[in-house]
């Protein structure tokens, strides 16, 4: 369906709701009438696959709409939802929104403390949770928040015993909503026929890099029209396959697996567990996908793994054919010219490898698949074109409703996000070189916070992105990295840790870097090492290790990771902007980054000061003359208690390169 055809389906479909289709509840009714029979959403239960229709999606829709309006909710109520991709949590926020309710994702690994916050700034009354893990987090959160009213699970293992008169069976909820709609016929399409475009469609927290996340509000209206230039832009149609595994409460997953299903009409399905989602995503065969780097990035380091686990002749027919799709596969599948020889090699490493290793990941059937949420390094963005997946890069944020930049097909590189997206536009602060946007996307405001939204939102409507970058003369946006991170060293060269740390994670050894130098003589790093990709190597290997902390203290690992780092340095000599930020020092931490030690966010990105702050006697050791650097840090179990660990850390000095003296760059501080 393109976006001409669903504008005119939303100003000229009169539906059963009386209004035109620009709320969700609204392409619901539209959905079932004009699809009836076509598989609206899938859920992988003990290993089987069922299936629900628009119709009968639409069905259960209603009866918990009504369920939930029996149960007390009305207009502008919060409600929040918790847990893995299920189809009954997605059908709380279109029911929800059809009597006028707010849906609030909450991140489903969340402790309590983050989830309080959430629960307590949204001031929500109700709560839809998955299973008995994240009822027990409201239950501790309800006696310090009392104001949540009732809670409804999914899942009844476990919660027999469980006899609060608040505690509602989600089943229970939709057959009593089943005798409300009877009792009142005419209250769904009339609650539905009362919201509009303008509306608050959902509140999504940000992930809180740098203090508590923010409550952004968006409207149908926002995630609509970002749905339907997406859909327009891709050409897609409503025979999609979509596997939805990314959290819930995350603005991607929200736009590609809620909005653009209903606005397109294709089907969206959910793994059984995350512990499955490589084997369901085999399984499915999804035609368009969507994942953060650091999906591709284990996704990786899982391929180059196994391939140091096989034969001899299988290796090095793997990185032959390799090289020959580094070569020529990316000018392949962008339609530029190739020799006649590579492309008969391609052919062969098309049957011989990459084919088969395609449908190994479940990227045989991939039309279209988008990178986004921080940066992905260069070599791994080539390798999956290079197998002719046509993955893409997009910039986005929470409050753009996801789309500012685009990559357009036949255009694609590494080094930019894209063009603007239809019908954004893009700008670069001349003072601060921020890029700033504004389009239909647009949030409302931060909710609860004027003085955020005001320093976010601009007059005339343009958005601070917090990212630095440059726009080239053809339209791409480069971005150089997070603009309050982007720094110099005490030379004044430029420092650019999130490009610096991209570069390392390149590696399978790598998982996580933090790369540090701002005002300093040089750049030095902490690195967080695979357990999985190391461990796999020490076992071949015959290393003997018991934890990762013995692993990463081992001097064999130490000696991988500096060649990495070297090749890095090697890599940023030939780069005259970043030739400086060669890194000299860097350390294996003791322990990986973690989200529930509030070292990461949920969406797993680096909490830069509270890494500062825990591990500042580590920063000041790798800009010492030690060798070594002592650390006593607090961590947290799986069960939530904590723990204490000290540790004697390895510095080692890596070698750097000459390099062309970098020109000057007006980049301000």
């Amino acid at each position: 369906m393109t976006q001409a055809a669903n504008e005119g389906s939303r100003q000229g479909d009169e539906g059963a709701a009386g209004d035109t289709l620009d709320t969700f509840p609204k392409l619901l009714l539209h959905q079932a009438r004009t699809r009836p029979t076509r598989p609206a959403v899938r859920e992988k239960d003990y290993g089987i696959w069922q299936a629900w229709t628009w119709a009968e999606q639409a069905d259960e829709i209603r009866a918990l709409a009504c369920g939930l309006a029996a149960l007390g909710m009305k207009r502008g109520d919060r409600i929040a939802i918790v847990g893995d991709n299920r189809p009954r949590l997605y059908w709380t926020m279109t029911a929800a929104q059809a009597i006028g309710g707010v849906p609030v994702p909450v991140y489903q690994d969340s402790v309590t403390d983050e989830m309080a916050f959430v629960l307590e700034h949204a001031e929500v009354r109700f709560a839809v949770c998955e299973d008995q893990e994240q009822v027990d987090k409201l239950l501790e959160i309800r006696e310090r928040h009392p104001g949540i009213e009732a809670v409804i699970f999914d899942d009844a293992r476990g919660l027999r015993h469980y006899k609060m008169d608040w505690l509602h069976d989600f089943e229970s909820v939709q057959e009593n909503g089943r005798a409300f709609d009877r009792e009142n016929p005419d209250f769904y399409e009339a609650e539905i026929a009362k919201a509009h475009g303008d509306d608050t469609a959902i509140m999504l927290y940000t992930s809180g890099t740098t203090g508590n996340p923010k409550g952004v509000v968006l409207t149908f209206d926002n995630l609509i029209k970002s749905a339907e230039a997406g859909i327009e832009f891709e050409g897609l149609r409503e025979d999609e396959e979509v596997l939805a595994y990314l959290p819930m409460a995350w603005v991607g997953d929200h736009l590609f697996s809620f909005a653009q299903s209903y606005v397109a009409g294709f089907c969206v399905s959910c793994p059984e567990s995350a512990s499955t989602v490589l084997q369901d995503l085999r399984e499915l065969g999804p035609t368009y996908f969507f994942a953060p780097p650091r999906i591709f990035e284990n996704i990786l380091t899982t391929v180059m793994v196994r391939m140091e686990d096989a034969g001899a002749l299988k290796r090095r027919m793997f990185h032959f054919f390799m090289n020959v799709a580094r070569r020529s596969g990316t000018r392949i599948l962008d339609g530029k010219p190739v020799s006649t020889m590579d492309r008969i090699l391609y052919a062969i490493g098309k049957v011989l490898v990459y084919g088969p290793l395609k449908n190994t990941l479940g990227f045989s059937n991939v039309r279209v698949g988008y990178t986004a949420g921080e940066a992905i390094g260069p070599d791994i963005f080539e390798f999956y074109r290079a197998l002719g997946i046509n993955l893409k890069q997009l910039y986005g944020s929470t409050e753009a409703s996801v789309f500012i930049t685009i990559q357009p097909n036949g255009d694609i590189r590494s080094d930019s996000v894209g063009r603007a997206a239809p019908g954004v536009e893009l700008k670069i602060d001349e003072d601060t070189g921020e890029v700033l946007f504004r389009g239909p996307g647009v949030f409302r405001e931060y909710y609860k916070s004027p003085k955020d939204t005001q320093d976010t939102k601009t007059e005339g409507g343009w958005v601070r992105t917090g990212d630095a970058g440059v726009i080239t003369e053809d339209g791409h946006l480069k971005i150089i990295d997070r603009a309050k991170d982007v720094g110099h060293l005490d030379d004044g060269s430029l420092f650019a840790p999130k490009f610096l740390e991209n570069k390392l994670k390149f590696f399978p050894f790598i998982k996580e870097a933090v790369a540090f130098g701002h005002k300093r003589p040089h750049v030095s790093a902490f690195v967080n090492i695979d357990l999985e990709a190391v461990g796999s190597w020490a076992e071949r290997n015959g290393i003997p290790y018991g934890s990762y902390r013995e692993l990463a203290a081992r001097p064999e690992v130490y000696e991988v990771i500096k060649g990495n780092v070297e090749q890095v340095n090697r890599d940023l000599a030939a780069d005259p902007r970043l030739c400086k930020s060669q890194i000299h020092r860097f350390l294996i931490l003791h322990k990986e980054l973690d989200a529930d030690d509030g070292e990461l966010t949920r969406t797993r990105k680096v909490r830069r000061p509270v890494v500062a702050e825990r591990y500042g006697e580590l920063i000041d050791a790798l800009y010492g003359d030690g060798e070594t650097g002592h650390i006593e840090t607090e961590f947290t179990y799986e069960d939530g208690s904590k723990g204490h660990i000290q540790a004697d850390l390895r510095i080692e000095r890596a070698e750097t390169f000459a390099a062309e003296a970098a020109p000057d760059l007006k980049m301000a501080s």
